[in-house]
């Protein structure tokens, strides 16, 4: 902890390990020595930072960075989120609070550090959305899941599919001959949960529409083949205009769409998709392939006709869903950065060189 106002000057690099309710600061000088190492509880990080002249402060992206980093912005600092993979390699010794900030002071001095992009205000909140929408379809899931495996029980089976146990439900709770009439209320009460988790679904599910439409970068993403109002808020919500990519390349690879290199010796050795990143947003990005993939129709309306058929001649369909998941992802870095509609005309030659 410094005692003079010479050793808080002299503090040129601090990195924050953010917990709850307590925060540990380490600062470092130009020299990288450590001159700063404090413990601060939370209303007291921002006052003490106000008091300081401004220098870099690193942290890792966790719940509340956003926030701070904001604040800290507002005050004249230089604050950088990282991923806590990318610090932890940084790490001396034993785990300690004090440590782990030493740790992140360190790492985001380093040039070839990947940094995590700020979240607007906006942006949080179209986040937040979309968590609850995947909580609530996943609740879902599980209600018809569970419904499933009652009716199995008894010997009933269902055919595939939510609308096909929709469709036959009224069917099946007249089946007095193989339901109890308490089994019958089970599933019942959790038909009634099904309907109530539907209506949730479709009240956020509009919220997002609304929302998308009035964003700019989700209007424009919408033009993209495959693209709808999920998937463009979703996008936008994550990586906002894409400026923390230098190239389409590296948002695919950023979201795991990508094969994994296991190079050694000078040899390539590439394996299955690495599965890295936003895993809700790779999610969005197959299901957009797939549904592109079902209209045949419209692919050389978008430019994709030629590009598909070659991918189809040598890769089976769960390999070309995800090569098109790759390419919907690069165009849609590219209309976000640009700040222009998705244009066949413009992107066709780019489409046939990949």
């Amino acid at each position: 902890m410094p005692r003079h106002r010479s050793d808080l000057e002299a503090v040129a690099t601090i990195g924050v390990d953010i917990g709850k309710n307590t925060f540990h600061l380490v600062g470092l000088g130009r020299n990288g020595a450590i001159v700063l190492r404090q413990k601060l509880s939370r209303p007291q990080v921002e006052a003490r930072l106000a008091n300081m002249p401004p220098c870099l402060i690193g942290m890792e992206a966790c719940v509340g960075a956003h926030h701070l980093s904001r604040q800290l912005k507002a005050l004249g600092h230089d604050a950088r989120l990282m991923p806590a993979r990318y610090v932890r390699p940084y790490s001396k010794g034993q785990k300690n609070d004090f440590r782990d900030a030493e740790a992140i002071a360190e790492a985001v001095l380093r040039p070839t550090m990947k940094f995590v992009a700020i979240k607007t205000i906006e942006q949080l909140d179209l986040q937040a959305l979309h968590r609850v929408r995947e909580r609530l379809v996943c609740q879902r899931t599980s209600v018809i899941n569970q419904i499933r495996a009652f009716l199995l029980e008894r010997g009933i089976a269902v055919r595939q599919g939510l609308r096909a146990l929709r469709t036959e439900m009224p069917i099946i709770l007249a089946m007095t001959d193989k339901l109890s009439p308490r089994m019958i209320h089970v599933i019942e009460a959790l038909c009634a949960d099904w309907r109530h988790l539907d209506a949730r679904i479709e009240t956020v599910s509009e919220e997002i529409k609304t929302l998308s439409e009035q964003d700019d970068g989700a209007k424009r993403l919408m033009t993209v083949p495959g693209i709808g109002p999920i998937i463009s808020t979703a996008t936008v919500a994550a990586i906002g205009k894409g400026d923390m990519f230098s190239k389409g390349r590296d948002f695919g690879a950023w979201l795991g769409l990508v094969p994994r290199q296991m190079s050694t010796g000078g040899r390539t050795i590439l394996g299955p998709i690495s599965k890295r990143g936003n895993r809700y947003l790779r999610m969005l990005f197959v299901q957009a392939a797939r549904a592109v993939l079902l209209r045949p129709q419209s692919w050389g309306k978008h430019g994709l006709k030629s590009w598909i058929e070659a991918a189809a001649r040598r890769l089976n369909r769960f390999k070309l869903a995800i090569a098109l998941a790759n390419k919907i992802a690069r165009i849609v870095w590219g209309v976000l950065h640009g700040g222009r509609n998705f244009e066949v005309r413009t992107l066709r030659p780019a489409l046939q060189a990949a």
